[in-house]
């Protein structure tokens, strides 16, 4: 008789007689010992449960953080511009104003107000996205913003994942051929490029594939996304990821060096793990966290070298507005962008770190 896993009383219990006094073995289910516990599902929401709440309570502990973050740099920008901007009134006015018609500037602007009247102003304005209008086109802001946002994000967003895409590959390349003849000579054409200006870059490229091989046009804009993609944009674009491609690629080099270094890889190599194995399901998953890092730190700086690229190109995005409203003064934007890139950045870091917990989930959130 073969031998069960099941106890004596659970093997009585498994058989049982019939009226017909034969005896039958009962059904699979009843075999089964109460001492295996609640189904695999069960026992794995709890966990879920568990996980999401803490998650849950991050994502809340971080917010509330966030405010008094944000107060500050309120205050701060409120105060810089309050005591060291100059005279929004004598700027309005210009040099030929009077002493009466800068006074009913100021009435006007509620500059003659009490400082804590004016700093509720502009909390107002911060929370109802009501900055009023510019001083210089007499636009709104609000306007301003919805209207030159797309063509920045038309430039920055394919900046960012060709950064990525070109940087990550080259690096892992390099980093796995470490000494080679092709590490060393990537290493110095990364060095020697990162010693060229930005405006080298702008002027040689306008000059060679815009004027010379007539490429793409060096100026210009539409309404159509499309056509701004493949027309106007990758130019600039291209010069752009030419600036950053050098500084990434020996970063992310770094990052991949450190891993390759550590004793889990020869421990799969010993395992005989393929290279691509180790490269990609080891090295790479564990270089992700200062990689993601890297990335977070390099979108409010792409946002701002955007700015100049706007400039060179002459394209109608939010950057070329901000470099116009500094110099004619025009504090409603400056200050409307001041606090909109510090929120922007307060975000991507939030985002960053819920990427990290994507990335690698041993890591835990506090």
């Amino acid at each position: 008789m073969p031998r069960t896993s099941v106890g004596f009383p659970a093997a009585l219990a498994a058989r049982r007689e019939t009226p017909g006094g034969e005896v039958e073995a009962a059904p699979l289910h009843s075999r089964i010992p109460n001492s295996a516990g609640p189904p695999r599902a069960a026992r794995a929401l709890p966990w879920l449960t568990h996980d999401g709440t803490r998650m849950a309570a991050y994502l809340i502990r971080r917010l509330w953080q966030m405010i008094p973050t944000l107060a500050g740099v309120v205050l701060l920008v409120f105060f810089l511009f309050k005591y060291f901007g100059g005279d929004p009134a004598e700027v309005l006015g210009g040099l030929n104003a009077s002493t009466e018609q800068i006074a009913a500037i100021r009435q006007q602007l509620g500059l003659d107000e009490p400082v804590l009247v004016q700093l509720w102003v502009f909390v107002k304005q911060i929370v109802t996205f009501d900055w009023g209008k510019s001083w210089a086109t007499n636009e709104a802001v609000s306007n301003l913003f919805a209207t030159r946002l797309p063509a920045t994000l038309t430039v920055m967003v394919p900046i960012l994942i060709l950064d990525v895409l070109l940087a990550l590959p080259i690096a892992m390349w390099v980093a796995y051929r470490r000494g080679s003849l092709t590490d060393r000579t990537i290493m110095v054409v990364t060095t020697v490029a990162l010693s060229i200006s930005f405006l080298v870059y702008v002027i040689v490229g306008q000059y060679v594939f815009g004027f010379q091989l007539g490429w793409f046009p060096v100026q210009g804009w539409s309404d159509s996304l499309w056509k701004n993609l493949v027309t106007y944009a990758p130019l600039p674009v291209l010069l752009a990821v030419a600036v950053g491609l050098a500084p990434q690629t020996r970063l992310y080099r770094s990052f991949l060096l450190d891993e390759l270094g550590q004793d889990y890889v020869r421990t799969a190599r010993a395992k005989g793990m393929t290279e691509g194995v180790v490269l990609f399901r080891h090295v790479l998953r564990n270089a992700m966290i200062p990689i993601l890092t890297n990335i977070g730190l390099q979108l409010p700086g792409i946002f701002v070298g955007s700015f100049l690229i706007e400039v060179f190109f002459s394209i109608p995005g939010l950057g070329r507005e901000v470099l116009l409203a500094v110099n004619r003064s025009d504090f409603p934007v400056i200050q409307a962008v001041t606090i909109y890139l510090a929120v922007l950045t307060m975000f991507i870091n939030l985002l960053t770190d819920l990427a990290y917990k994507v990335a690698d989930p041993r890591v835990v959130l506090k």
